[in-house]
C-alpha cells in the first residue's frame, strides 16, 4: 500500500487512459516537494510517466488544482517552453479520493542542495543554468496566451492586488486551522507586511503567464545544465511577469556583501545551490531578463518582497500539512516557517524606504 495511492484503482485507470502502460506498476513518492504529491510510476516494462495529486488532508479551497496545473501544460506544447507531455487527467474522486494528473517522464536533475549540484554540474555547465532558467522565464513571459488557449485562465489586470487577497485568506485560513488542529501560534508579521505592500502596488505593465513559483528546484535539468522541463504549476495564473522575477531572485543565493538582500534562508528551502561558484549574481540574472525581455526592472526590490511575503504565507499551510502529516513528509523543521520569511519580507521593504 502507497500512501495517496489507491493502487488498484488507479492502475486499472492508468490501463484505460495512457497508451501502453502494462501492469503491475510501481509507485515511488518523490521526495521533495511541500505541497502536491508527485509519484514515479514505473510499468512491468520499464516505462516511467509522473504523477500528481493534492496532499491528503488539510486542502484550502482553490488550492492544489489539478486540472489546471494539466490544462497549463497542455496548452504550452509546441510552444518554446519546454513542459512535459501531459498524459491524462482523472477528475472522478472515486479513483484515488482526490483528482490526479499524469505526464511524461523527463530525464534529468532536479537540483535543490549544494552537494548534489556541485557534483552534478561543472562551472560552465551551472553558468548555463543560470542563463537557461532567465531565458525560459522571457519565454513563459513571452506566450501568446490568447494562441495557446489561455487567455481566459484568470483576470489579466490587477494582479497584485488579486494575489494579496487570494494569499492573505489562504494565510488566514491555514491559522483557523492550526487552531482546529492545536498548533496556533501567532505570525503577527504577515499581516503587517500585507499592508505595506497592499500602500504600495505598483501599477502593472503589460500581462503574461505567471508560473508563479519559478525557481531553480521547479525544473529539470539536463547534466550540461539546459532546462529541460518546468514543473510544479500550481500557482500559475495570468498576471504581472515580474512577479516571476522577484521570486526567481528572492530563492538566488550567492556569495555576496552581508548588506545586501538575504535571499530566502537555504534551511528553510533546502536551496543554496546557486551560490556556487559558476552561477551568475542576481543582478546579472536580473540584467539577462532585462535585456531577454526587454522589460525595465527598476523597481523589481518590491517583487522581491512580494516574493517573500507570498512564501511566508504559502509556508503556514505547510507547516499546517506538516503537523497533520498531510504531506508524507517529516515536520521537523516546519516550524515557525511563516514568521522567519516574513521578516526577510519586511527587511525588504524597509530597505526599499532608505
Amino acid at each position: 500500500m502507497t500512501t495517496g495511492i489507491d493502487t488498484a484503482k488507479v492502475t486499472r485507470w492508468l490501463a484505460g487512459h495512457v497508451d501502453g502502460m502494462t501492469a503491475p506498476l510501481a509507485f515511488d513518492l518523490i521526495a521533495g516537494g511541500r505541497s502536491n504529491m508527485t509519484f514515479a510510476v514505473t510499468d512491468a516494462r520499464g516505462r516511467k510517466v509522473v504523477l500528481r495529486r493534492p496532499p491528503m488532508s488539510h486542502v484550502l479551497s482553490t488550492a492544489h488544482d489539478m486540472g489546471r496545473e494539466y490544462r497549463v501544460i497542455s496548452a504550452l506544447a509546441g510552444t518554446p517552453v519546454p513542459v512535459p507531455a501531459a498524459l491524462g487527467f482523472c477528475a472522478d474522486e472515486q479513483v484515488n479520493g482526490r483528482p490526479f494528473y499524469v505526464m511524461d517522464f523527463v530525464d534529468g536533475y532536479v537540483l535543490r542542495g549544494e552537494e548534489e549540484t556541485a557534483a552534478t554540474l561543472d562551472e560552465a555547465a551551472r553558468r548555463r543554468a543560470g542563463y537557461d532558467l532567465v531565458d525560459v522565464l522571457a519565454a513563459i513571459h513571452q506566450v501568446d496566451v490568447d494562441a495557446v488557449g489561455l487567455g481566459d485562465l484568470a483576470r489579466r489586470d490587477g494582479y497584485i492586488e488579486r494575489q494579496l487577497r487570494r494569499w492573505f485568506g489562504q494565510f488566514e485560513q491555514s491559522q483557523q486551522q492550526a487552531r482546529e488542529v492545536g498548533v496556533y501560534r501567532a505570525v503577527p508579521l504577515v499581516a503587517d507586511v500585507h499592508r505595506m505592500l497592499a500602500d504600495r502596488v505598483p501599477a502593472q505593465r503589460g500581462t503574461a503567464i505567471v508560473h508563479g513559483d519559478y525557481r531553480i528546484d521547479n525544473t529539470i535539468l539536463s547534466g550540461d545544465g539546459q532546462v529541460r522541463a518546468v514543473l510544479d504549476w500550481e500557482l500559475c495564473t495570468l498576471g504581472d511577469p515580474l512577479a516571476d522575477v522577484g521570486t526567481l531572485l528572492a530563492y538566488w543565493a550567492e556569495d555576496e556583501p552581508a548588506s545586501a538582500p538575504a535571499p530566502v534562508p537555504a534551511t528553510i528551502v533546502q536551496l543554496g545551490a546557486t551560490g556556487l561558484p559558476g552561477f551568475p549574481s542576481r543582478s546579472e540574472i536580473a540584467e539577462r531578463y532585462a535585456a531577454r525581455s526587454g522589460r525595465d526592472l527598476a523597481g523589481i526590490g518590491f517583487y522581491v518582497a512580494f516574493a517573500y511575503w507570498k512564501l511566508a504565507c504559502i509556508l503556514e499551510g505547510v507547516f499546517v500539512r506538516y503537523a497533520a502529516r498531510a504531506t508524507g513528509t517529516d515536520a521537523s523543521d516546519a516550524d515557525a516557517l511563516a514568521a522567519g520569511v516574513a521578516d526577510r519580507a519586511h527587511r525588504a521593504l524597509v530597505a526599499l524606504e532608505s
